[in-house]
């Protein structure tokens, strides 16, 4: 097992999607004062730190680990559609933010990171930002992974980090789209829907929602329900098959 960790961290670190390509992107902001700390040998100690998980260098059951370690943290989707810029595809690989209660050492986080099979530790001082960068939230440029895919552990809420006003006016204007061209009539239908196939679709509707799409969806149902008005035909239409009637 030793031998196969240190063959995936040997060729990780030449790969683009290594975890300091992500942190270079997202952690452009200082860390607060309140999450960092410094001791006597003048090594800051922060409570967040980034690691990326290789599916061929890592345990099986590193999720099983991850889950006993009790520490909160998210796991992305697997990014398998990553692409470099030369156009390669990146190798397939996790994106893990480790998130403590208290303030840790690099070393003690690194720790953490041997046990579930991580190749870097990097410390993240934007939280939210490294959060959303687990499915490429704000950069349309890369591939997209779903919300609802990644995974949470030991109480950590993934929407209320990493939502942000806008969320909302994007979530509702595709629902709108969805309601309009599935003809969808029904409020109960499109509850049932989002139950099943958009949990993101559902928290919002659940949550903050509902009003206006019981309301978009009533005025659609009255707006389908009018007759529509018949389009008189121009008078030289008119005149033309008169004559050649006659």
């Amino acid at each position: 097992m030793t031998e196969k960790r240190n063959e995936g961290k040997a060729s990780a670190k030449t790969s683009p999607s290594s975890i300091n390509e992500v942190y270079k992107h997202n952690n452009t902001e200082k860390a607060k004062p309140s999450t960092t700390k410094t001791t006597k040998g003048g090594r800051g100690r922060l409570r967040n730190f980034a690691t990326v998980v290789y599916p061929e260098s890592a345990p099986e059951n590193w999720l099983e680990v991850l889950d006993r370690l009790h520490v909160p943290a998210f796991v992305s989707p697997l990014h398998n559609q990553d692409i470099n810029p030369d156009g390669s595809p990146k190798k397939p690989h996790w994106h893990v933010l480790i998130m403590f209660a208290g303030v840790k050492t690099k070393e003690q986080a690194q720790a953490v990171i041997d046990a579930i099979g991580g190749v870097g530790c990097e410390s993240v001082s934007t939280v939210r930002g490294y959060a959303r960068y687990l499915v490429h939230a704000d950069n349309p440029e890369k591939a997209q992974y779903s919300k609802s895919d990644v995974r949470a552990f030991s109480g950590a809420d993934y929407d209320a980090i990493t939502h942000l006003p806008t969320d909302d006016v994007k979530m509702v204007r595709e629902m709108m789209e969805y309601i309009r061209v599935n003809q969808i009539t029904s409020f109960a239908q499109f509850a049932d829907v989002c139950a099943v196939d958009h949990e993101e679709w559902f928290r919002a509707l659940v949550t903050k929602s509902t009003y206006f799409i019981k309301e978009y969806i009533k005025s659609l149902v009255w707006e389908t329900s009018q007759p529509q008005p018949v389009q008189e035909e121009p008078a030289e239409d008119v005149e033309e098959q008169q004559n050649s009637q006659g």
